[in-house]
């Protein structure tokens, strides 16, 4: 058959199989009001969310492989509809017709009792995430990127719609109640019964899968969903979803999961898991011992981008941090180490959203220090005192990389500085011992990243974030004038179009301070076996919406038994 996404010729769509597949982390906590984005993770595909992206979109309009999902892609899930009568009101309508599964081994899915799902479920879910009713007075901690908004009421109608009402404009609203990773629709009786949403036999859900066991740092099962509402929007006369289930297998080390693709043991490496791909040496070596095996490149945000620590020595002085820029040669890194394949125009803290200010349109005399010039950086630091000892080294410097994240460009960055006469030493870190440090601002140099924002809001929001890390990662922890000013500009606004100019001077005020040092924005990479069909190496229809994919997926029977698997 045709794929109507990609103009294509397609095995057809069959039903059977499971998607086997490795992962690395999920917290114990699986309440997102407690814990964020990380239990989706978990209750991805069990719970589902307002809208997701459109399955069926033409992949020349956008492919879904990358993290951001633009306004445009976006269509109902469990609003089938939404509608804005005016800048204050958001109205959600939402879809008949869809029932919370039934789980006969699960005491909370049986309290719901499969009943279908209205609009009170979904203004329960906000007003215990906001604070704004249904006996929830304080929003959670987890919600900045929503809660900054300036809701007046959140209201259930009638059982098919629901009536957001802000008390100003603001820009975003709607991406963010579609993109935030916490933003479940979760099931009041099971919230009322037990308290929370923590424990992960009370998981129940309206999705194409059932969460049928869980075992910390073992394994995640799941099932076939055999009431759920969806059909494919690619080929509509299918329901959805087509593979019997899921399963996810704890492997902590990347030599395990490579060794569990190239065996035929796991399906893909894929998102869901928390195990792309990072370092292009690994897709190398697959490319040439496994050709079959597809591997599939994605953009998320630029991880090679360096967090410099502004409250002490060197990195206090601007000059230096113009330096470490100017000393990068990321046209030849990408070139030779990326195959040409990562993206080396600096972007501030918001990727390609249209929400952000191109490099072209920086002031000049920014745009200048992210050319390669050794000659000039070295310049910079002899007048900002830190000439050359004896030994040819202007300073020492602690860099702390996170453990997930590809060394070897860090390894070729370090040889850059060292021609500068920066000397680095790397010490690979856990993620919770880097988290812990980069909390405490106990640090010189770290893994940082860039495009990290999703919205004007969130990164407006984060500035002075009582989340240490967010604050750090996104506008760090020194405050000045110009971005005091910005910020409560921005807050000020009355209008979207104000908002948008105090966002653009605020990001600018950003670049202008050069707190991080831009990496290349370089691909990381699913793979997946050539039996998985429907699989065009996309990376979510929504933050963390990846099982919500593998609903869509089939599995060639065939052709997988005639690869001996």
């Amino acid at each position: 058959v045709m794929d109507p996404a990609t103009g294509k010729m397609v095995t057809a769509p069959e039903y059977g199989g499971t998607i086997t597949y490795p992962y690395q982390r999920i917290g114990d906590n699986q309440d997102p009001f407690f814990a964020g984005q990380e239990p989706g993770w978990l209750i991805d595909g069990v719970n589902e969310k307002l809208a997701y992206g459109n399955w069926a979109l033409d992949r020349e309009e956008y492919d879904f492989r990358n993290t951001y999902i633009p306004l445009f892609a976006f269509t109902g899930n469990l609003a089938e509809s939404w509608e804005t009568p005016d800048p204050l009101t958001y109205i959600f309508h939402i879809r008949q017709g869809v029932h919370y599964a039934l789980n006969p081994d699960s005491d909370a899915s049986r309290l719901v009792n499969g009943r279908e799902l209205t609009a009170k479920d979904v203004e329960h879910s906000f007003h215990r995430y906001l604070g704004l009713g249904s006996g929830f007075t304080e929003p959670s901690e987890q919600a900045t990127g929503i809660s900054s908004f300036p809701w007046e009421s959140i209201e259930a109608t009638d059982d098919w719609t629901v009536v957001f009402k802000a008390t100003e404009a603001s820009l975003g609203v709607l991406r963010s109640m579609f993109q935030l990773a916490m933003l479940w629709i979760l099931p009041p009786e099971v919230i009322e019964q037990y308290g929370d949403y923590r424990d992960w036999k009370n998981v129940v859900g309206t999705g194409p899968f059932i969460l049928t066991d869980y075992v910390e740092g073992v394994s995640k099962t799941y099932a076939k969903n055999p009431n759920y509402w969806g059909f494919d929007e690619k080929y509509p006369t299918n329901r959805l979803p087509y593979i019997d289930g899921l399963s996810a297998v704890f492997m902590a080390d990347e030599a395990t999961r490579i060794s569990a693709l190239r065996a035929g043991k796991v399906d893909g490496i894929l998102h869901a898991g928390i195990v792309d791909i990072k370092s292009i040496d690994v897709v190398r070596s697959l490319q040439t011992t496994n050709p079959e095996i597809e591997i599939w490149p994605y953009f998320q945000r630029s991880f090679t981008s360096v967090a410099l620590n502004m409250d002490n020595a060197p990195f206090d002085d601007v000059r230096v941090r113009h330096a470490l820029q100017m000393a990068l040669d990321l046209e030849t890194i990408n070139d030779t180490y990326y195959s040409g394949l990562a993206g080396v125009e600096p972007i501030g803290i918001i990727g390609s959203d249209g929400n952000y200010t191109p490099f072209a349109e920086w002031p000049a005399e920014i745009k200048q220090y992210y050319t390669y010039d050794p000659e000039r950086a070295e310049k910079l630091l002899d007048e900002a005192g830190y000439p050359r000892g004896t030994d040819g080294v202007r300073f020492k410097v602690d860099y702390q990389h996170r453990d997930i994240m590809d060394l070897g460009y860090v390894e070729i960055a370090s040889s850059y500085w060292a021609d500068i006469g920066v000397d680095l030493t790397i010490n690979v870190l856990d993620g919770a011992t880097w988290s812990a440090n980069l909390r405490e601002h106990n640090y010189e140099m770290s893994t940082g990243n860039l495009a990290f924002a999703w919205t004007p809001e969130f990164a407006i929001a984060s500035y002075r974030s009582d989340n240490d890390i967010l604050r750090e990662l996104v506008a760090g922890q020194i405050e000045t004038p110009e971005l005091n000013a910005a910020y409560d500009a921005f807050n000020a606004a009355s209008t979207v179009e104000g908002q948008m100019k105090a966002y653009r001077e605020f990001e600018i005020a950003l670049v202008k301070r050069h707190q991080k040092i831009w990496g290349p924005m370089a691909p990381n990479y699913q793979a997946s076996q050539p039996w998985v069909k429907g699989f065009g190496g996309e990376y979510a229809m929504g933050n963390l919406l990846h099982h919500t994919i593998y609903a869509r997926l089939w599995i060639d029977q065939d052709l997988k038994r005639a690869m001996g698997f």
